[in-house]
């Protein structure tokens, strides 16, 4: 230890020199003395210093340091970041003016005490909104109007720039005092671990986020102060051949306007009514059609009214046999293609074949309508076979029958037992 000395008193000596240096380059210290921090601070005691300081003077705990708190929040903004913080020893606090009185900064920066608290850094939170609130509205059409393309009107109310303050009248406004311009709150509230305290940011009661207010005396008449009035406006909507349910049609800058902000987009959402014939699948339609049997067999003429007004004939080719199920389609009858109308989906249609009810033919033609069909193959039966007739099948009853045959069942067993027991 003793050969050690030396080389301390010589570190203790360079350190005090590059402070002395470092001191030297710092233009201003008022950050820093706000702090309570030296010009060498590291990154990590500035945070610390805050967070010490945030605790004393935030205006939950200390309401009437609300200043106090505005100010070092806005030199812990400079100094936390390394550029400013290297502007600011340069040139000081006219270096970086750039910064907005409200408590943002020019580049968008904002504190964010939570993340300070829980070992995190400084979060840069987006710059306000600059565009008004985006408005959805559901306009409901029928598969004629996707079909073959609509225009519809649409009354609609909006919020407009009041027309008489323009917004807000001319030294009306004023900063708000309860959130210093800044448009939030932070609450400082209790959390599950005994003096752990976790912070709530939530927008201002007092200015409702704008960061700005308006004095009773001083609010327009025709507004009340609210800097916007409302209008009717109409919509005019067209809709595309094509076009598919749920999609959406986007009207840039025709939503609720806002003082220093653009004004909003509406949007609107096609909700397609359920058609009574015809289902819709990309560009296809979807028609079940139901034909008799005869038509099944000796071919298919079937009328079919197309969303456009036409009518088409579907036939069938000679001898061909529609089946229970069957599943066919006409190429280019389907829906118009979203931008190319020209282009078509198919119309598929599902068949369904309705049967002749008992007795539809007198029983002396049936053999002649058997011979119009192929041969069956006879089966090549034993001398023993036994003939069965068929009968119609009913599941109800077929359970009534089964749950008296198992309580008969449960009875017999129970007598037997019975016996048994009185014998033995």
């Amino acid at each position: 230890m003793y050969y050690m000395r030396p080389y301390a008193t010589l570190h203790r000596a360079l350190t005090a020199h590059s402070r002395g240096q470092i001191k030297k380059m710092v233009k201003e210290t008022m950050y820093y003395d706000l702090l309570g921090l030296p010009p060498t601070a590291t990154p990590d005691d500035v945070k610390r210093a805050f967070r010490r300081l945030a605790l004393k003077y935030h205006p939950d705990k200390n309401p009437d340091a609300g200043e106090k708190f505005k100010q070092i929040s806005k030199a812990y903004r400079v100094l936390s970041d390394a550029n400013k913080r290297s502007l600011y020893d340069r040139g000081g606090e006219s270096a970086v003016r750039g910064e907005r009185a409200d408590g943002r900064c020019g580049g968008g920066t904002q504190i964010n005490i939570l993340n300070l608290f829980f070992g995190g850094t400084p979060r840069t939170w987006p710059r306000a909104d600059r565009r008004g609130r985006t408005v959805t509205h559901h306009l409901f059409v029928s598969l004629e109007d996707l079909y073959n393309g609509a225009t519809r009107k649409l009354s609609i109310q909006k919020n407009v720039i009041c027309p008489n303050c323009k917004g807000a009248q001319q030294g009306s406004v004023t900063q708000c005092p309860k959130c210093h311009g800044t448009g939030m709150q932070m609450h400082l509230v209790g959390g599950c671990i005994p003096g752990m305290m976790h912070s709530l940011q939530t927008t201002c009661s007092e200015c409702h986020g704008e960061g700005q207010r308006i004095g009773p005396c001083d609010q327009c008449p025709v507004c009340n102060g609210k800097k916007v009035t409302k209008e009717k406006k109409i919509l005019t909507v067209r809709i595309d051949k094509g076009m598919k349910n749920r999609q959406k049609m986007i009207f840039h800058g025709e939503g609720d306007q806002v003082p220093r902000l653009q004004p909003g987009d509406i949007v609107i959402v096609l909700e397609q009514r359920e058609h009574p014939v015809f289902q819709r699948n990309n560009n296809d339609l979807i028609l079940n059609m139901e034909i008799e049997l005869a038509d099944a067999l000796c071919g298919c003429r079937q009328k079919v009214r197309t969303l456009d007004g036409r009518t088409l004939l579907v036939r069938s080719r000679p001898g061909e046999v529609i089946r229970p199920g069957d599943v066919k389609c006409v190429p280019r009858e389907g829906m118009p293609v979203f931008r190319d109308p020209l282009e078509k989906g198919n119309l598929i249609i599902q068949f369904k074949v309705k049967f002749p009810e008992p007795g539809w033919v007198p029983i002396d033609n049936l053999q002649k309508l058997q011979e119009l069909f192929p041969s069956p193959s006879k089966p090549n039966l034993p001398d023993d076979t036994e003939e069965v007739d068929l009968s119609n099948y009913d599941p109800s009853e077929d359970r009534k029958q089964s749950s008296r045959r198992e309580a008969y069942e449960e009875d017999g067993v129970q007598y037997s037992h019975t016996r048994q027991c009185q014998t033995s």
